[in-house]
Order: C-alpha cells, then sequence, then structure tokens
C-alpha cells in the first residue's frame, strides 16, 4: 500500500470533530492512538451477529468467536514473531501484563536478589517491581540517566550482576520518546544470567519488533497504542518462564482440575487468562494489527520520523522552548517547557485553538524529579498526523507564549 495520508486521515472519523470551533488537532499519540472506522465496525460486528463466551460452548456462536479470538492471537504472535502461539496471554493491558509478571517472580525472588529498573520507567513498570521488593526483601537497583535522558550504560555495568534476577525498562521513554539500546541490555542481562521483561507500550505502534531476533524474556504491549480498543493488550513470555511463575488471578478457564484440596492450572495460554475476557477487544486487536501492516511499518516509521524532524526544527524556533530528550535516536516524541509557563497552563490554552497535547508527569514522575520540573508539554505525533497540523499547533504556542509570559 502506498502512504495516502489523504485515505489514512478518512479511516479515523473522530478527525471529523471540531474542538471549541477549530478542526481537531491530536497529538497525544503516546496517550491513546486513534481508532481506524474497520476497527469500530469489527466490535460491532462481535456484538451484532456473533456475541457469545469462547471455549466453552459447542453451538455456532461461540465457536465463531472462539474462532475469531483465537485467529488474533495468531496475528499477533506473526506480527511480533514468537515462536509459539501460546506464548500469547491477552490481558487488560501493559500495566496488567507487567503485573503478571512481577506478581509471578514474587517465588523466584529471595531475600538478598536484585532486580534492576531503569531510570526512564513509566510507573506502571516501577510500582509493581516495588511492591515485589516489598513482599521478598530484594534490592532495587537503578540504571541512572544523563543530562540528555539517555540511560547510562556503564553504571549498568556496575550494578548488574550475578544476583540480579530480572531486568526491567521501556522500549520507548514515554515521557521523552528516547530509543533505549535494548539489544545490548538484554545481552549484558543474559550474561549475567537475568531475566530481561520490555515494557513495549510507546514501540510498538513506530518500528516493527522481533521477538526472537531480540530473544527477550517478556514484553508487553497495549492494543489502544495501536489503534485499537482500550481494555485490551498482551504479554510475550517464553514458554518455559511462563510455565515456571504462577497466574496472577484464578477463576474460571484457567485451571485443569479443581477440588476442594487442590487446584492444578490449565496449559497455556489459558492459566493467565481467568475469567471472561475482553472477547471483542481481542478481535479488533486484531483488525487494527492488520490496519497497520497494511500502512506498512516501515511507511509509517519514515514518515513519522519525517514529521518529528520537522516539528523539532520548528519548536526550536520558539524563544524560550526547551526541548527534554532532544537525541538523535528517538520515535515521534517530543516533550518541552516554554520558560517561566507552567505546562498545563500550555496545554489549556492549545486545546482552545483544538490542538490536543499532553501535560504534566506522564506518570514519569522520576524523570521530571531529575530534571527539577514539575512536568512538560508532550506533543506525539502518529502517521495520522500532518505537516500543517505542526504548523498550526506552532502558531497557537506563540499565541499561549504572547497571553501567558
Amino acid at each position: 500500500m502506498s502512504f495516502d495520508i489523504n485515505k489514512i486521515r478518512s479511516d479515523f472519523p473522530i478527525l471529523k470533530k471540531k474542538i471549541n470551533g477549530k478542526q481537531l488537532i491530536y497529538f497525544d499519540n503516546a496517550a491513546t492512538s486513534q481508532t481506524p472506522s474497520c476497527v469500530i465496525d469489527s466490535i460491532s460486528d462481535y456484538y451484532k451477529n456473533y456475541n457469545s463466551n469462547i471455549h466453552r460452548g459447542v453451538h455456532s456462536l461461540s465457536e465463531q468467536a472462539t474462532e475469531s479470538y483465537e485467529d488474533s492471537r495468531e496475528k499477533i504472535r506473526a506480527h511480533f514473531n514468537a515462536k509459539y502461539k501460546e506464548e500469547i496471554i491477552f490481558t487488560s493491558g501493559t500495566t496488567h501484563s507487567i503485573n503478571i509478571v512481577s506478581n509471578g517472580f514474587v517465588k523466584l525472588i529471595g531475600k538478598g536478589d536484585e532486580v534492576i529498573v531503569s531510570g526512564l520507567e513509566h510507573h506502571s513498570n516501577i510500582v509493581p517491581w516495588q511492591m515485589m521488593c516489598e513482599k521478598n526483601n530484594a534490592k532495587l537497583n537503578v540504571i541512572p540517566i544523563n543530562d540528555d535522558g539517555e540511560l547510562d550504560l556503564d553504571e549498568l555495568k556496575k550494578i548488574v550482576s550475578k544476583k540480579t534476577k530480572i531486568v526491567f525498562l521501556n522500549h520507548v521513554s514515554n515521557a521523552l520518546g528516547i530509543i533505549n539500546p535494548i539489544e545490548e541490555i538484554i545481552k549484558l542481562s543474559h550474561e549475567n544470567g537475568a531475566y530481561v521483561l520490555i515494557d513495549g507500550a510507546q514501540s510498538a505502534a513506530h518500528f516493527k519488533i522481533d521477538l526472537q531476533h531480540l530473544d527477550v524474556d517478556f514484553f508487553t504491549a497495549s492494543a489502544h497504542k495501536l489503534c485499537g480498543p482500550t481494555g485490551i493488550g498482551f504479554l510475550y513470555g517464553k514458554k518455559e518462564l511462563l510455565n515456571k511463575i504462577d497466574p496472577l488471578m484464578g477463576g474460571g478457564e484457567m485451571i485443569s482440575d479443581v477440588t476442594f484440596e487442590k487446584t492444578s492450572y490449565a496449559d497455556l495460554p489459558q492459566k493467565f487468562e481467568a475469567g471472561t475476557p475482553n472477547i471483542s477487544g481481542v478481535i479488533a486487536f486484531g483488525v487494527a494489527i492488520d490496519y497497520l501492516n497494511k500502512i506498512g511499518f516501515n511507511n509509517i516509521e519514515k514518515y513519522e520520523l519525517e514529521l518529528l524532524d520537522y516539528a523539532t526544527t520548528k519548536l526550536k524556533k520558539i524563544d524560550g522552548l526547551k526541548i527534554y530528550g532532544d537525541v538523535k535516536n528517538k520515535t515521534s516524541v517530543i516533550s518541552f517547557n516554554i520558560i517561566g509557563i507552567h505546562s498545563y497552563d500550555i496545554g489549556s490554552i492549545l486545546d482552545k485553538y483544538g490542538v490536543a497535547v499532553r501535560t504534566g508527569q506522564h506518570c514519569a514522575q522520576p524523570i521530571m524529579d531529575y530534571f527539577n520540573i514539575p512536568g512538560t508539554v508532550r506533543v506525539s505525533l502518529s502517521f495520522l498526523n500532518t505537516f500543517d497540523e505542526i504548523d498550526i499547533l506552532c502558531e497557537a504556542l506563540l499565541k499561549a507564549k504572547s497571553m501567558l509570559s
């Protein structure tokens, strides 16, 4: 498929919306991407035509729902190149996925063991591990960042050791857009006998990921960052590791045998999918993956980097504007402040012009603490954005600056 921005934008009904009388310009894609009509229609089609529970019925509706649900699992396995279909576990999203792993490591980590987190993490990849460490008296070490917002790998080499049981970090920083050198980190961690979990919430939408090539132990992503619905995501784990850890939730579907004396768990992936899942969401996730692959991730990555370069160049021309994480290796996220103006005030003025951005700490308080700032304005670009929209953003920022200075 050739990259036709006008055709792509016509697939997203929300882009016709007006905000405060202005055409919506959506620059909050890192929080939640917008949803094309084909994905929305798939949810409606499920409820209209074959709404039924899965894996449990022999009637036609249940069989159709089960087939569509499992087809999506195969689509996601193939897209991310997992080795086995059962290594893809459907969850409510990245946070749920990380909690499954951190809970599972409670029995694999003991007093005196260590874990490592990066200084660039979203709270969802910090708090669950802190909770695990508190239960187990394990030590949490942090890979520090430098003044450019990049991880200090020399420091990582000092703190990783045979005591390290797992290293967990994001592929791309949600607050700064920086792409972390995960291949080097995975290799170093494995050399020391440590497992690795990669939070792919911010990377999966921007470029193709090959899980077998990375040789990563766990990987997570959420559908709502990938043009899919909210409330659905997946956890990838190597089969042998998923078999080692206990499930986070108990209930129906995830069992093999239940007596009042003992319960045995089902085989993968059902072991981690207790209860009735978000069936329509899983099906829609598969449709979203199909949609993105039809556009082509090479096309998406190339276009988004062009947008990033254009926006960065224009924003730097605004006096008093400081970009955080202004490095070469990053995705289409620009986090900035204008000297003397609170990010919330800028965001509020931009909204008057129909421009949607994110303001605040972006669930990444340690990053803001490092830079000694209360938060930033975050512009997160997507393949559905245009260069004209960036021009309007910059004009609106100049007006906001004039009003608030």
